[in-house]
């Protein structure tokens, strides 16, 4: 059962209260506990009553729990939603899943479009799937914020994008998130020919209306791999789509700026690099809700290193290599460059590694293998170490998208290969790694 307990934290409530692994947890104070969300809304209180079933599978019991108001519980369940994901019902044009090349693991290939995970872990969500329960539920536990891909508010459009009859009528669901209270964070990946140019227009300013509950809108290109065979035909977002997409937002954003005090909408710093325009500054991204998404994700980590850089004045490091994406090799040759004037000797260079796995207009560092990094890297002159960003592995573990690990890659190209946070002071702070 998904709310099986696998095991009960030392020292915590349930403990104490003699909640043991194998047990089932059924209710708390007489609501049944279908999931994680029930689990975490009914068990704050101070003083709870527990019913569970035992270890036998047929006794029941209650369990009286005395804690700190809002202090975790302590249980730990077979699985984290503690029932089934809810899968997407879409069939997105643009969908990034339906470009993987056959044969990768079998988890990759799962597209989750669950509000609960929206809530507990940022994903988004498109609405298609939320039943009039799951609305009424997130209304009244005040489950906030919520991300939700809108791509477009027109309906008809975004039925054809989202290939989804429900895809159109979803939109009201915001209206009533917005009326209850809901803090929305929006996304609108934007695909040349579809939903750019006046449609992006009309779905900034109908966002807009629903501020303040319609808290950040983030834009993005559309990412197109070379394994489209039999998909929608899409045109990979060029030079001049990005500038034209950039040319709608940023006076939108401006506009908003002085009307409402946030510039509410952003581009992700890919839309920059293609339309070969200057980043932002990071006073330009103000909270930086939307970090993860890739809005000002590079401007910040540009920052972090140059305000790092004062600490290792003078300083020698190992030689070393840094392998990263077309889309960031430049910025982080200018890095390099600064760090060059500052400190003695430094002896390190960029690789810029082309995607030959996913294709050539896949250029984020995100998305490369351990197979392109072999490929590129092996018989070069690589220092003493190669330094990636993190984001290539998957969950903070040692294993690349396409299953290679972290030590293969190392053995082949024959140095260690060090992960790097988003952070250009954990940059820094690698590069000159003792």
């Amino acid at each position: 059962m998904a709310s099986k307990i696998i095991s009960v934290d030392a020292g915590s409530p349930a403990e104490r209260a003699g909640l043991q692994a194998g047990e089932v947890l059924l209710q708390i104070d007489g609501t049944a506990i279908r999931d994680v969300l029930d689990y975490k809304f009914y068990s704050y209180d101070a003083r709870l009553m527990l019913k569970v079933l035992e270890q036998d599978g047929v006794t029941m019991r209650e369990v009286r729990v005395r804690k700190r108001e809002g202090e975790p519980l302590g249980l730990n369940f077979e699985h984290y939603l503690m029932d089934g994901m809810k899968q997407c019902s879409n069939k997105c044009v643009f969908c990034f899943i339906d470009q993987l090349p056959k044969g990768m693991r079998k988890t990759l290939y799962v597209k989750d479009d669950d509000a609960r995970m929206s809530f507990l872990m940022g994903n988004y969500i498109s609405m298609t799937n939320l039943s009039e329960a799951d609305v009424d539920r997130i209304l009244r536990m005040h489950i906030s914020p919520v991300n939700i891909s809108v791509q477009t508010t027109n309906p008809e459009l975004r039925v054809k994008m989202l290939q989804n009859k429900r895809a159109g009528e979803a939109l009201r669901i915001m209206d009533r998130f917005a009326e209850g209270g809901i803090t929305m964070n929006c996304q609108l990946v934007v695909c040349k020919g579809l939903n750019d140019g006046e449609e992006l227009r009309r779905s900034l300013y109908d966002l807009k209306k629903l501020y303040p509950a319609v808290n950040t809108i983030s834009v993005v290109p559309f990412g197109m791999t070379r394994h489209r065979a039999g998909l929608y035909p899409l045109e990979a977002t060029d030079r001049a789509c990005a500038q034209a997409i950039l040319d709608i937002v940023e006076p939108f954003a401006e506009e908003c700026r002085q009307e409402l005090g946030t510039r509410l909408a952003w581009c992700g710093d890919e839309l920059y690099l293609k339309a070969e325009r200057p980043l932002p500054d990071t006073a330009y991204y103000e909270e930086f809700t939307q970090f993860e998404n890739g809005i000002g994700m590079l401007p910040l980590f540009m920052e972090e290193f140059r305000l790092a850089l004062p600490d290792y004045v003078g300083r020698t490091p190992r030689p070393f290599t840094i392998a990263t994406g077309a889309a960031a090799a430049p910025s982080m040759r200018v890095l390099l460059d600064e760090a060059a004037t500052a400190c003695d000797n430094l002896k390190g260079t960029v690789a810029e590694i082309r995607n030959d796995f996913f294709g050539p207009l896949v250029s984020v560092a995100g998305l490369i293998t351990g197979q392109d990094l072999v490929a590129q890297l092996r018989g070069r002159e690589l220092g003493e170490r190669v330094l990636i960003s993190a984001n290539m592995l998957r969950d903070g573990g040692d294993v690349f998208l396409d299953d290679y690990t972290l030590p293969q890659v190392a053995e082949a190209i024959g140095v260690p290969v060090i992960p790097v946070e988003i952070d250009g002071a954990d940059l820094l702070a690698k590069i000159f790694e003792d």
